[in-house]
């Protein structure tokens, strides 16, 4: 990884430069349409941005990503998205990005639900010299026009820290613990569990097992620490979840066995129901990730890429200009101050009628 500024331009697409080449008459017509695309096109389009999401389980995707995405891209002129999601199948995101691009997709901003598996859909897409934007998750290979993301190793150590802080706080610091990771096909499931094992290893806790969760599933994550309680019942005294969906699945199968004392669970996306998890106990910590300044800064790098601009990054991973943007950790003593405070969540979101007293418990009214 290289910090130094990084930039990357890219040919045109194909249809850009028949546009490109009519831009002088676009121009001139500007006046009478009243219709100008970003780069300088008539037809009320502009040009075609798609959108290719993995998986509607985890809900940020369907709640903010793609909004806040298609938001953005809105405001910057009149551009058309073309958005598919993937059902967290990499052959049916294989064939929306060959749709894309057969419906004259200028980008791709792809997030991959395999990250090998996604370097043919970059091969496709620059074949025919259109730009792909790697989206929250890194792409296994290919030419890449840019990546956008988090700090996923920080994500895992502070999933860890708050983790081990947490457990040594209940005198657990040697006690038996389980590692839910994320899905073995992303990339970032395998950053969150580096920078958690940086944490966690030099500590005295003893990894009980440890699973990582296909398809980012909370059924499968529920099945899996359902297995181990019955091996290893109040051996079990921590569990790490690498997201929220993941910790649900682990909390309920907790629930089921009637563990006690509760024991530690983290997560990460700061979804709903994961602060209200925090607010009851069942979930001691999640990571918020601003969604709004990742999904925007994409729509914003989509929109120079199709106009044949260059693009410029703080950072350079693996030969691709990057921005990672900065996660941070919630916990029951900061979620006025993170979530609430950021209009990520509001008050009538959280503190429903079965969280108001658990609210008023925690300061937020």
């Amino acid at each position: 990884m290289s910090t130094s500024a990084s930039r990357r331009r890219f040919p045109p697409p194909r249809r850009a430069l028949a546009l490109a080449a009519a831009a002088g008459l676009a121009l001139s017509l500007a006046g009478c349409s009243g219709i100008a695309g970003g780069d300088g096109s008539s037809d009320g389009t502009g040009g075609k941005v798609a959108l290719l999401l993995p998986d509607a389980k985890t809900a940020r995707y369907e709640t903010f990503d793609r909004p806040m995405f298609e938001n953005r891209i809105a405001e910057l002129g009149p551009y058309q998205v073309l958005y598919s999601n993937a059902d967290q199948d990499a052959a049916k995101q294989q064939q929306q990005a060959e749709s894309a691009l057969a419906a004259g997709a200028q980008v791709l901003v792809l997030d991959p639900v395999d990250s090998e598996a996604a370097i043919s859909i970059v091969s496709a897409a620059n074949a025919q010299h259109v730009p792909v934007i790697s989206y929250d998750r890194l792409i296994g290979g290919g030419d890449l026009a840019y990546y956008v993301s988090f700090d996923n190793e920080k994500v895992g150590r502070l999933q860890a820290t708050e983790f081990v802080n947490a457990l040594k706080a209940e005198g657990d610091a040697s006690g038996g613990i389980l590692m839910v990771d994320g899905s073995p096909t992303d990339n970032n499931a395998t950053l969150f569990a580096r920078g958690a094992h940086s944490v966690i290893d030099k500590t005295g806790l003893h990894i009980l097992a440890e699973y990582r969760t296909p398809d980012w599933s909370p059924d499968k994550a529920q099945a899996w620490v359902a297995g181990q309680i019955s091996q290893y019942g109040d051996q079990i005294k921590g569990v790490y979840a690498a997201n929220d969906g993941i910790a649900g699945g682990a909390v309920s199968a907790l629930h089921a066995a009637n563990v006690e004392p509760f024991p530690i669970v983290t997560g990460q996306d700061a979804e709903l129901s994961a602060i209200q998890r925090i607010l009851t106990g069942d979930q001691h910590m999640t990571v918020y990730k601003a969604i709004k300044p990742e999904a925007e800064l994409a729509a914003e790098v989509a929109v120079s890429l199709l106009k044949g601009e260059t693009v410029t990054a703080p950072l350079e991973i693996q030969g691709t200009p990057a921005t990672l943007l900065d996660p941070v950790g919630v916990t029951i003593d900061n979620i006025g101050e993170t979530v609430v405070a950021d209009g990520f969540w509001t008050l009538d979101d959280i503190c429903t009628p079965a969280y108001r007293h658990a609210c008023v418990a925690a300061g937020l009214r």
